[in-house]
């Protein structure tokens, strides 16, 4: 793949061009040039965009496709085209299929299913087996196909001594376990946040204790058998200062917040909207500030759009009875960037990798060309007509968002 880019401004602070409006020369998927006009002396496909901008390729800690099992909802293949086109060079694929993604041949049906396509996909493999937070899965031998890390997505482990288990197993070949902040005899019925917003509403309540009481004890259980842990989706004021205690502690943990819970609160639930029916549950004022608090410090890690394509008839029933979970990937760029700078977003948006241990591809003469193309600057109204997920299930519908993405240059192919 062979192109000359126009123009592109380039956001990417470990670049020597940070900051920096260039032409970049492209041949076999990579850069070969650097400069502030280059000649297209062989005639290759020019890429010319209104208020160009580009940085190191995007990276999702966790998203869901479906396939296999769950093919309504979403297929391999249109998850890494609506990836693509949400700006993602990589994206980490949840266990959350049918059969569950728990075994060696489970991982790499998936990989196989994502080759020749210029998004990477990287599969995080089932926890235990089939799910069921009771016995360990073949973590060793899905390392070995290519899982990056093991969660049952969305299920808390309620015997500690399994996580203590876990933790101790994969350390031994550096695998990453996943544990999701929820204690389900405290959460109950809950359906949304326990708060002044749900009381009013008559709904159930989940209150940030359910989250807190979980976090803290695998904190502790991490503390007694190192390892490495990863909490993914906090949502509350208190999981943030406990992973940041936990951290000045030197304790290997990362953590990961759903880009929807830095924005909005449970006051969008008020029109009883199954949208915004997902799981951690939206929270307060607070604990967004919070949230945005430790992202600025680093407590927390990285974001993630916890992209969960739901079909319409598990969302168009009543809130008790509705499904939990929202697409996220074409609006992870937009919302980010109504609140945070542009280069902030692309840090929050490429920070993951650092802990799943992927090469960054900073933008220099020479590396692998894994870009992200993107305008920062629209704002515009989010409409259905922008969704390339098959599933419309997004909680952003009808949001101004700011910034717009153009595609991908990756594995020396180009989605634009």
């Amino acid at each position: 793949m062979n192109v000359l880019l126009k123009s592109a401004t380039i956001i990417d602070s470990k670049s020597d061009f940070h900051n920096t409006t260039q032409d970049l020369l492209i041949e076999n998927g990579r850069i070969s040039k650097i400069a502030k006009n280059i000649k297209n002396t062989n005639s290759y496909k020019e890429i010319a965009l209104d208020n160009l901008h580009i940085s190191q390729g995007w990276f999702d800690s966790g998203v869901c496709f479906g396939e296999p099992g769950f093919e309504d909802r979403e297929t391999i293949k249109n998850g890494l085209k609506a990836a693509a086109a949400s700006g993602f060079t990589t994206v980490a694929m949840q266990a959350n299929t049918n059969p569950v993604m728990d075994t060696n041949s489970d991982v790499v049906f998936v990989k196989s299913k994502a080759q020749n396509n210029a998004v990477t996909l990287l599969p995080i493999g089932a926890l235990t087996e089939n799910s069921n937070c009771e016995h360990l899965a073949e973590l060793f031998d899905m390392k070995n196909a290519g899982a990056i890390a093991f969660y049952d997505y969305k299920k808390p482990i309620g015997n500690p001594n399994l996580l203590k288990i876990a933790l101790q197993y994969a350390n031994g070949f550096d695998g990453l376990v996943f544990s999701f902040p929820q204690e389900d005899k405290i959460s109950g019925l809950g359906v949304m946040n326990e708060n002044v917003t749900s009381t009013s509403l008559g709904l159930k309540g989940t209150p940030n204790l359910a989250e807190a009481l979980q976090v803290a004890r695998d904190l502790y259980i991490l503390e007694y058998t190192g390892g490495k842990l990863h909490i993914p989706t906090i949502s509350t004021t208190e999981s943030v200062d406990l992973i940041r205690k936990a951290k000045q502690k030197k304790l290997n943990v990362s953590c990961s917040v759903a880009i929807h819970n830095i924005l909005l609160t449970d006051e969008e639930l008020i029109d009883f909207d199954t949208h915004y029916k997902v799981s951690p549950p939206l929270r307060t004022q607070n604990d967004v500030d919070a949230i945005i608090e430790g992202l600025k410090d680093g407590t927390i890690d990285m974001v993630t759009s916890d992209h969960n394509p739901i079909t319409i008839e598990n969302k168009k029933v009543e809130f008790d009875y509705a499904s939990y979970g929202t697409i996220g990937l074409e609006t992870a760029f937009g919302a980010l960037n109504t609140i945070f700078t542009t280069k902030k977003t692309i840090t929050l948006l490429t920070s993951g990798k650092d802990r799943f241990g992927l090469d960054k591809h900073t933008i220099k003469e020479g590396e692998i060309a894994n870009l992200s193309l993107f305008n920062p600057n629209t704002k515009y109204t989010f409409k259905e007509n922008l969704i390339a997920s098959k599933s419309k299930n997004s909680l952003f519908l009808n949001k101004t968002l700011k910034g717009s993405v153009y595609g991908i240059i990756a594995n020396n192919k180009m989605a634009l």
